[in-house]
């Protein structure tokens, strides 16, 4: 099984070394993603799944049952990366998909439903600025408004969705009916250590903690760094120094008093007119709040407006602040994750429960199917990075996991 699975993560990653330095690039809804994906057709294919193709381009590999049940238990993941990614972010759910599937028609085993494999579209948000394109259409969660966004190149969305065959004015044609599963789980790397510093096996996540998204601006006023007195001046970037602290400081603080995990992140910066000689007259702050608990999200929401107004008072440079995303976070099904760890107890592994604070997939579906989240170990935490890389045992635990779950959840 090891080699099987290394052999079609070569296959769908067009290469012989999984580990490269210039890592992928393959993002949504790019010819890269369709070849890749196209890839992952032939390998359900050749393992006698029924492939099928829906609106939005995401690939649903079903293993039929003739007069069984009809709403089917689904795994699956993603397989595009961001620019210069590895070959495991998604990559490892998928092939884990296939591989469980492999393993049990090995072992001769007959489903009672449907088992589906799907290979969702556009994971990733480098190329748009949103994410999860593909399952958001599956669940029904599309918004129609950003087939206008645009990449760094001037293309929209919806001329990308075009541009490989799709029509994004039926993408919403990919929503599925409620009764056409009867639940989800997807598998994926960790992208972070907790599993390696508890000494675990494999992680069940609780909740996926979705963010809050500020883009701060502080409008000050130009002026000759050489001529303009320090104490006449109305320097936005200088208004701008505290608050990144600010938001450092406070979120540390949070987690110490509430006990309880809060990421916050001034993670993109810009300056204008960004001369050498010319006081900065306009800075844009992205700060990104993350937390499985919403009420701790937005208690470092409101601290950043408090913190806000103090600097416009100290300073004279005004500040504004738009809120561009403010997601609810995704508590996962508790009956799922505990069937999820009665697998690995079944199969001899040690779990370790935990929240994740990055978005999945399995975030949309959970709004509409009950849903889990598996994850297995990589190399030093380390994702979107050329060096990911997960190894073909913790692979290979991954394809028994969901196996063991594949065979309880079809029987039952």
């Amino acid at each position: 099984m090891q080699n099987w699975l290394i052999e079609q993560l070569q296959r769908m990653n067009m290469s012989d070394a999984l580990v490269k330095p210039e890592g992928f690039t393959r993002e949504g809804y790019t010819s890269e993603e369709t070849n890749a994906i196209a890839v992952f057709k032939a390998i359900a294919e050749e393992l006698g799944l029924a492939v099928a193709e829906d609106a939005a381009g995401n690939i649903i590999a079903r293993w039929e049952v003739p007069g069984g049940e009809s709403a089917a238990v689904a795994t699956g993941s993603h397989l595009d990366t961001v620019p210069n990614g590895g070959a495991f972010d998604g990559g490892a759910g998928v092939v884990c998909g296939l591989g469980a599937v492999k393993m049990l028609k090995e072992a001769d085993f007959e489903p009672q439903r449907p088992i589906e494999v799907i290979c969702f579209r556009s994971e990733e948000s480098s190329r748009f600025g949103v994410s999860t394109i593909g399952s958001k259409a599956m669940s029904g969660l599309l918004d129609p408004a950003i087939g206008a966004l645009e990449d760094q190149h001037g293309t929209t969305l919806a001329e990308a969705v075009n541009s490989q065959g799709f029509d994004w004015q039926n993408l919403s044609k990919a929503k599925r009916p409620k009764e056409q599963l009867k639940s989800f789980v997807e598998l994926h790397i960790e992208q972070g250590m907790h599993i390696i510093e508890h000494k675990k096996n494999y992680g069940i996540v609780n909740g996926v903690a979705c963010p809050i998204r500020l883009a701060v601006t502080f409008s000050g006023k130009a002026g000759h760094t050489g001529t303009t007195p320090m104490d006449r001046r109305q320097d936005a970037l200088a208004a701008a120094a505290p608050f990144i602290s600010f938001v450092q400081e406070t979120a540390l603080q949070l987690n110490d008093s509430n006990g309880k995990s809060l990421m916050a992140t001034v993670s993109t910066l810009t300056s204008a007119p960004n001369s050498m000689n010319v006081i900065p007259q306009t800075v844009t702050a992205g700060v990104d709040i993350r937390s499985v608990d919403d009420s701790l999200k937005k208690k470092m929401a409101d601290a950043i407006r408090c913190e806000a107004e103090r600097i416009e008072q100290a300073t004279g440079v005004s500040i504004a602040i738009e809120v561009l995303v403010d997601n609810p976070s995704v508590l996962l099904d508790r009956s799922i994750a505990q069937e999820l760890a009665d697998a690995g107890e079944q199969e001899a592994y040690l779990l370790h429960r935990m929240d994740s604070g990055a978005g999945h997939d399995v975030m949309n579906m959970a709004q509409v199917w009950p849903s889990g989240l598996l994850f297995i170990p990589c190399k030093d935490g380390l994702s979107h990075h050329p060096d990911e890389y997960a190894t073909a045992e913790d692979l290979k635990m991954g394809v028994e996991l969901l196996a063991r779950f594949l065979m309880e959840a079809t029987t039952k």
